[in-house]
């Protein structure tokens, strides 16, 4: 067996948790930025606005699920509470909601209509609620606010359904009382994990990671594996473990690489962290009328897709609906091309009654051929040398082909860092791409090329490579 580093079997063995893992298949989802700044046209209120604004008189939370649906998006997260601290459902805790509102003589519930849609077009809901509230008076008093945001969590989490993620960006700016709140973090996930065990707790959460940026990109080398400091929560924990190395003075999640040899060498602590991409399809995160002219056409819809989705990332789309309570049909014609695009690229996976040979495998029940079986939890296993390792996928004819869809079996880690992908022309080994990671998927495009024969070969992995995924479109 190869003698690895002790850091790089350390590396190889971090896996996600099954709530990361049933995660992982959501691949793109819907932000939905709704609420009071949709009627003061603003992207951050002061929490002093008139509940009496809030309006929306002709709300269709069944096309935002609808057109979701549509374009292929497994689910939706609401802003069910921005930092002005306007509640879209009517919370026993605050004055600031739509209990206060002229819509439906106050009372209607945002929230309950939106969860009511996804599960009526079958996809998740989640929920965004920020934790800086600029209009509740206890907010910097410390204890006092932590109580009052756990009970209106606690309202969201059991009034609802299922939630499939709690989404927090972690504001904290001043309240009333010009003081920063400091937020009891450890509280707020332990509660979520006991009244939702199944959701995922995002950005200032322990189970996804924000990627570094708003433009609908990540790294080239997007590693699931991260040392723990860039987790809010793990940070917390770690105050108390003198053992743990320390973080550095100034995190910051922007940086290119987090999680290659050079990094995760000067760490002890390392975590499952995979990386969501955030990006809104306008130009604000809520709709604006001088915006309609800002809409992403499909062409970098498909272009973020391919380098978030495509790049072991997820992509959340935030899109943003009218005061009217409707999407505006600018944002409603892009999405549904997007949708239809997305459907002509993976019309049919042509590598599905295929064979696949390797030149090495672990064990009979790890060969190349187990890679298509339609089962997530066989996959073909590289041996403890993984370096070198082929793999052949046989289309049985030729047909026309500009993408390979790769992804490693992760629930027992995160372990190529380098392949190339090859294409057989003339008798001749024609390479198509050099990629760095694979981890849950990589989707390899291309020129279109007429072609039986394909091979993907490990360059380098940590101490062994699966893959779980090879399809050809």
């Amino acid at each position: 067996m190869k003698n690895y580093p002790d850091y790089i079997k350390y590396a190889a063995s971090i896996v996600p948790s099954a709530r990361q893992l049933k995660w992982q298949e959501n691949e793109m989802y819907a932000f939905i930025h709704f609420g009071m700044n949709t009627f003061t046209d603003t992207e951050r209120g002061n929490g002093n606005e008139d509940p009496e604004l809030f309006n929306p008189e002709e709300l269709n939370c069944r096309q935002w699920a609808k057109l979701c649906k549509l374009s292929h998006m497994s689910g939706l997260i609401l802003t069910a509470k921005h930092h002005d601290g306007f509640c879209l459902w009517p919370s026993n805790y605050t004055d600031h909601s739509v209990a206060k509102s002229l819509w439906k003589d106050g009372k209607g519930d945002v929230v309950r209509e939106c969860a009511d849609a996804c599960r009526e077009f079958g996809i998740k809901f989640g929920v965004y609620v920020s934790p800086w509230d600029m209009h509740e008076e206890t907010y910097g008093s410390g204890v006092a606010y932590n109580t009052f945001f756990k009970n209106q969590l606690k309202e969201l989490l059991t009034q609802y359904g299922d939630i499939f993620c709690v989404w927090f960006d972690g504001a904290c700016g001043e309240g009333k009382n010009g003081r920063k709140q400091d937020y009891d973090w450890q509280v707020y996930f332990d509660l979520i994990r006991e009244l939702q065990p199944d959701a995922t707790i995002h950005i200032c959460g322990p189970d996804v990671r924000w990627c570094g940026n708003e433009a609908g990109v990540c790294r080239k080398s997007e590693w699931s594996v991260v040392p723990y400091y860039y987790s809010q929560g793990e940070l917390i924990k770690a105050k108390d473990n003198p053992d743990i190395t320390k973080p550095p003075r100034k995190i910051n999640p922007t940086l290119p690489d987090i999680g290659s040899y050079k990094i995760i060498k000067k760490c002890n602590k390392l975590i499952w962290y995979p990386a969501e991409v955030d990006v809104s399809i306008r130009k604000g995160w809520f709709y604006h009328k001088d915006d309609d002219y800002t809409v992403k056409p499909l062409s970098k819809l498909i272009e973020i897709y391919y380098n978030s989705v495509g790049a072991n990332s997820a992509f959340l789309l935030n899109i943003p609906p009218m005061p009217s309570g409707k999407i505006n049909e600018k944002d409603v014609e892009v999405l549904l091309s997007f949708g239809a695009q997305l459907d002509i690229d993976f019309n049919e996976n042509l590598a599905e009654d295929s064979v696949i040979t390797d030149n090495r495998h672990l064990d009979e029940k790890h060969t190349g051929q187990m890679i298509l079986d339609n089962n997530s939890d066989t996959f073909w296993h590289s041996g403890d040398n993984p370096e070198g390792a082929e793999l052949i996928l046989d289309l049985g004819d030729e047909y026309d082909i500009n993408k390979i869809v790769l992804g490693e079996h992760i629930a027992t880690g995160q372990h190529v860092e380098n392949f190339e992908l090859f294409v057989k022309s003339e008798d001749k080994w024609k390479k198509l791409a050099k990629e760095t990671v694979i981890g849950y998927k990589r989707i390899c495009r291309f020129d279109e090329i007429r072609a039986r024969y394909f091979k993907l070969v490990i360059k380098k992995a940590r101490c062994f490579a699966t893959i779980s995924k090879f399809e050809a479109y």
